[in-house]
């Protein structure tokens, strides 16, 4: 196959990357915090967190088009300290499957958070562990399942975002081009034999994410 065919299938593997790296630190931090946490308002926080979720891809890739456009104070920062915006760019496509994929690895890390026994980190507190120690000897295993569970889950999030990437990222062929929004233009090209050639590929990846998922329940 031609080199021009794998580059939107690479550029999809790549964001997918960056964005399950991003996801996994914030959602294992922020997981960890809500998971125990009582407070005022607190199903109002955790909706908002989960919220992409549920939300049309357009929708969410206006809001990103907003908070990072160049009328934004976001936007303004970004161009007077790089000298370029943020949207159509690479980086564009990695913010918009991390705030996708975001819901599913929170979800499945304060799964496996819960799911602990607190009288086992109770007796670790009380033998003198640190909450530091305690996190990464005790409370991270025991959940490690669930964590790699939404990783997976996320990745494969990651993998096939297509409404809010071609918003905010745009379709530019080996710079912003994915796997999805190569496939959308394949077809309305009348090209259908390279796009039924990306689905396929798509669709193995995939399905690959999903055994994973399942042999790890």
């Amino acid at each position: 196959m031609h080199v021009d065919f794998w580059t939107p299938v690479q550029l999809s593997l790549e964001v997918a990357a960056i964005s399950v790296s991003v996801v996994a630190i914030l959602g294992i931090i922020l997981a960890r915090l809500m998971a125990r946490a009582r407070f005022f308002g607190k199903t109002a926080v955790e909706t908002f967190l989960t919220l992409p979720l549920v939300l049309p891809p357009t929708v969410v890739g206006f809001l990103l088009i907003i908070i990072f456009g160049i009328n934004s104070p976001i936007g303004t920062f970004i161009e007077i300290t790089f000298n370029h915006t943020i949207m159509f760019t690479w980086w564009a496509a990695v913010i918009a499957s991390t705030v996708v994929a975001f819901p599913l690895m929170y979800q499945s890390a304060k799964t496996g958070f819960q799911s602990i026994d607190r009288g086992i980190e109770e007796a670790a507190r009380v033998d003198g562990a640190g909450e530091f120690r305690l996190f990464f000897t005790i409370t991270l295993p025991l959940s490690l399942k669930s964590i790699i569970n939404g990783a997976i889950l996320s990745f494969a999030r990651a993998l096939g975002e297509f409404g809010a990437t071609l918003m905010f990222a745009g379709n530019l062929p080996g710079k912003t081009q994915t796997a999805p929004t190569a496939i959308y233009m394949a077809i309305e090209s009348g090209n259908l034999e390279i796009a039924w050639l990306w689905v396929i590929v798509m669709i193995g990846i995939s399905f690959l994410m999903l055994l994973a998922a399942s042999v790890l329940k």
